[in-house]
């Protein structure tokens, strides 16, 4: 009896001894589950901080901008308005110079006030512009577009730049339309594309123009993605010759595509987007005489 008495006792201080080193373990397991969540938490906190105090500091920045923009517009509609007052002026004392001296010295007093009313508001209107350059960030430039492709392939893309012929100077409004085409084509194949899609970036130089081709596979990037083989794909999947000639025909819009036609077309190049049944997105600009053009159609800057 008191041999199984001692047993029993044995058995029950291990079993408590087992029960009890078992829960100090998930005691202790809690509590660096609870101090890691208490920690993740605190640094959700401060990154939410950060971004919300971020969202602001970018929100009074667009406001500023705005405000400097409806300045400038409200100044140039001011100026447009007094120049076609100088050239009434001038073409009156024009016609009656010779009939009426007097009229004309008066038209002349008047040109002369009012083109230096003309001249301070074109002041104003230029050091509006320069506090906003002061305060917007730099513009990119093209020799920055490695940059720009370094961040494109950590962000998932395969991309490869072909260039060929003689690079020129560029303006530099002609050069930030091209930047921003590329970076918005890029940007479109990531973000339709997916992570994997294939992207051949291909700059061809004229004498005086240049074309921007990019091509991504984004529809194969997909087929892959799946553990599929695209050509197999692609061999299943027979396309019509409506669905080839609607992929050529269609015009593609959407704000991204709106403004790369726009800085295209401002520039005198011809924007192009179109689906490749099967394959992906191609976008084009061909810029016919971009080396001395300078945003204003029909001048030409020699250098």
């Amino acid at each position: 009896m008191d041999t199984w008495l001692r047993d029993n006792s044995l058995f029950l201080a291990v079993t408590l001894a087992v029960v009890a080193g078992v829960l100090l373990v998930l005691t202790l397991l809690f509590l660096v589950l609870w101090l890691r969540s208490s920690r993740r938490r605190r640094n959700l906190d401060f990154d939410r901080i950060d971004a919300e105090d971020e969202v602001t500091d970018l929100e009074i920045a667009l406001q500023e901008q705005l405000s400097r923009l409806r300045i400038v517009r409200e100044l140039h509609e001011v100026a447009v308005h007094s120049v076609s007052v100088i050239i009434s002026q001038a073409d009156g004392a024009r016609y009656t110079a010779s009939a009426d001296p007097s009229a004309a010295a008066r038209s002349a007093a008047t040109i002369a006030e009012t083109a230096r009313a003309t001249l301070a508001d074109l002041r104003r209107v230029m050091t509006v512009v320069r506090e906003g350059e002061a305060d917007a960030s730099p513009q990119p430039r093209l020799k920055s577009a490695r940059e720009l492709f370094k961040a494109m392939r950590d962000a998932g893309l395969v991309l490869t730049f072909v260039e060929s012929g003689d690079r020129f100077e560029l303006q530099r409004g002609a050069e930030l339309a091209v930047y921003r085409i590329l970076q918005e084509a890029l940007s479109n194949a990531l973000k339709y594309g997916g992570e994997g899609t294939e992207v051949k970036v291909s700059f061809t130089w004229t004498e005086e123009g240049l074309q921007l081709l990019v091509d991504d596979d984004g529809v194969r990037a997909e087929a892959r993605r799946q553990g599929l083989d695209p050509n197999a794909v692609a061999q299943k999947r027979s396309y019509t010759f409506e669905e080839d000639l609607n992929a050529l025909t269609d015009v593609i819009t959407g704000p991204g595509m709106t403004e790369m036609r726009e800085r295209a077309e401002l520039f005198g190049g011809i924007f192009n987007a179109y689906a490749v049944p099967g394959v992906g997105f191609s976008v084009s600009a061909v810029f016919p005489a971009l080396r001395y053009d300078n945003g204003v159609h029909g001048v030409k800057l020699e250098r």
